[in-house]
C-alpha cells in the first residue's frame, strides 16, 4: 500500500502487529515497544546558586532557555568555570533537554548543537543522552511526537506550576526499529520538516509584513485622518509632530470621565460565573481578547467598587506587559460583570471629547509606543503609573471626524485581519501536517526509506 507526501511515494511496511499499547496501535512486526529509560542516560541539572552567576564563562541551560524545539538565549546566565564536581553536568552535541516545570511542560524541549557548547545543565531541566542502541535524532523526533505531549498531560502534577518527574520521562513508551531504520527515519524527517518549517517561516514573515502595513494604517488614521491633502499644523509636541488643522492635543487626564483608577489589590478566588470575573495583566491576549485560561473571580464585596463598564480601557502599569492596553466590550463578554486587578489602571473616556474606540486605536499606534519608550528611558524600571498615564498627550480630532475615521479604519482593517487570519490558518495546517508526519514515521504507520 502506498501514499504520496510532498510528491514522495510513501510505502507501508509488509507486516504489522499489535503493539499492546492503545495509543500506539499497530507497529511493524519487527519493531519493539520499550520504555525510554532502556535507551537513554538521563540526569537532571545541578542546583547552581543564582547569586553566583557571572557575566561571562560557561552558559547555563535553565528552564527559561529551553523553548519549543529550540534554545533561546535571550536571558543567558553564566558560571565562571567548570569545577571537577560539575563535569558530569556538561552537555554534549545531540543531547535532548526537557524543561520539567511550567505551563508548557511537555512542549519545551530542544536538542543541543555543537555551536551551543559549552553548556552546564541547571536543575529542573532533564538531559536525555541516547545510548548506543538509539539514534539521537530519532530520539528527538519521539520527544517531538504528539504522543510525548499526551503522555506528559497524563503524567504531570498540576498545582500552580505544572511539573513532571524524571520517572515520568523514563517510563514514556517508544517504538524502536533497528538502528539503521532509526537513522533513515530521522534523516527523512529532518529533510521534510525543514521544508515545512521553511514554509511556515515564509508565512510568518508575510504576517509580519501585514502587521506592519496595519500599523501604517493606524498611524495615518490617528495622525492625519481621511484627507491625504489636509492642511497640517505643528502639534506643539515634538514626538507627535504635525496634525491636521482643526485637531488638538490634550493630556489624557482631560479626556476622561473622572480620574484614572487603580484596580483591586486582591488575589482573586476560584472562578465562578455568578461572580465578577477578575481581570489581571496575565489575561491580556494577543488578539485583543481576554485569555480563557486560569480565570479567577472576585466576591461581590471585593469587586463591587472595581466593576468595568462598556468601553473602559485598561492600561497595564508594570511587568512584561507594561503599557499594553485592553478595551472592555460588554458584547464580547461571557460573564455578567467584570472587575480589574491592582496592576491595571482604568480609563473611562469622555465621549464628548474622545470616543473610546478612537482612544483605544491611539494606544495601539506607534506614537503610543514612542511615548512609552520615552518613559522607559527616563526610568530605572519599566513601570507606568496613573501619574504618568495622565500626562499622555492624545491627538483629538472633532468627534464627527473620529466616527468617520473609525468607520473607514474598521473597513480597511477587516481586510488585514482576514488576510492575517488566513495565513495563521495555513500555518496551523502546516504544523498539523508536520505533527502527523512525525507521528506516522516514528510509529511505523508509513515506511519512509
Amino acid at each position: 500500500m502506498e501514499m504520496v507526501i510532498d510528491n514522495t511515494t510513501i510505502k507501508k511496511y509488509p507486516a504489522y502487529k499489535d503493539s499492546g499499547v492503545e495509543w500506539l496501535g499497530e507497529i511493524p512486526s519487527h519493531w519493539v515497544v520499550s520504555r525510554l529509560k532502556n535507551h537513554v542516560e538521563m540526569i537532571t541539572g545541578f542546583p547552581f546558586k543564582s547569586e553566583k552567576y557571572t557575566e561571562s564563562g560557561v552558559k547555563l541551560a535553565r528552564g527559561i532557555n529551553v523553548k519549543e524545539g529550540v534554545f533561546n538565549w535571550d536571558e543567558t546566565r553564566y558560571w565562571p568555570t567548570v569545577e571537577s564536581h560539575l563535569e558530569g553536568y556538561l552537555l554534549a552535541e545531540g543531547d535532548i533537554l526537557i524543561a520539567m516545570d511550567g505551563s508548557k511542560v511537555g512542549k519545551n524541549f530542544c536538542k543541543v548543537k555543537s555551536e551551543d557548547l559549552p553548556i552546564l545543565l541547571l536543575q529542573r531541566v532533564a538531559r536525555l543522552r541516547a545510548k548506543s542502541n538509539l539514534d539521537c535524532n530519532y530520539l528527538f523526533n519521539n520527544v517531538l511526537n504528539r504522543n510525548f505531549l499526551l503522555w506528559v498531560e497524563m503524567s504531570k502534577t498540576d498545582p500552580m506550576v505544572p511539573h513532571i518527574a524524571p520517572s515520568d520521562i523514563d517510563n514514556f513508551l517508544i517504538t524502536v526499529p533497528p538502528l539503521p531504520e532509526q537513522t533513515a527515519i530521522a534523516d527523512f524527517l529532518d529533510r521534510k520538516t525543514a521544508l515545512i518549517d521553511q514554509a511556515i517561516g515564509i508565512k510568518q514573515k508575510q504576517i509580519e509584513l501585514l502587521k506592519e502595513r496595519r500599523q501604517i494604517l493606524i498611524h495615518k488614521a490617528v495622525t492625519r485622518g481621511l484627507n491625504p491633502n489636509v492642511k497640517m499644523k505643528d502639534s506643539g509636541v515634538e514626538w507627535i509632530g504635525e496634525i491636521p488643522e482643526g485637531w488638538e492635543v490634550k493630556k489624557l487626564k482631560y479626556c476622561l470621565n473622572g480620574k484614572l483608577k487603580y484596580g483591586a489589590n486582591e488575589s482573586g478566588i476560584e472562578y465562578d460565573i455568578s461572580l465578577p470575573r477578575y481581570v489581571r495583566i496575565t489575561d491580556f491576549g494577543q488578539d485583543g481578547k481576554l485569555s480563557e485560561d486560569n480565570k479567577l473571580s472576585l466576591s461581590w464585596k471585593q469587586g463591587k467598587d472595581y466593576l468595568l463598564k462598556d468601553g473602559d480601557i485598561l492600561f497595564a502599569r508594570s511587568g512584561a506587559t507594561v503599557g499594553k492596553t485592553y478595551q472592555f466590550k460588554k458584547s464580547m463578554s461571557v460573564e455578567s460583570e467584570y472587575s480589574f486587578a491592582g496592576y491595571l489602571i482604568k480609563a473611562e473616556s469622555n465621549e464628548e471629547i474622545i470616543l473610546s474606540d478612537f482612544l483605544y486605536l491611539y494606544t495601539n499606534s506607534n506614537l503610543f509606543n514612542k511615548w512609552k519608550e520615552g518613559i522607559f528611558i527616563k526610568a530605572t524600571i519599566e513601570n507606568i503609573g496613573a501619574d504618568k498615564y495622565s500626562q499622555l498627550q492624545v491627538i483629538i480630532p472633532p468627534v464627527t471626524q473620529q466616527k468617520e475615521i473609525l468607520s473607514k479604519f474598521k473597513e480597511d482593517d477587516g481586510k488585514f485581519s482576514t488576510a492575517i487570519s488566513l495565513k495563521e490558518q495555513e500555518i496551523e495546517k502546516l504544523k498539523e501536517y508536520k505533527a502527523t508526519l512525525i507521528n506516522s514515521a516514528v510509529t511505523g504507520k508509513i515506511k519512509v526509506f
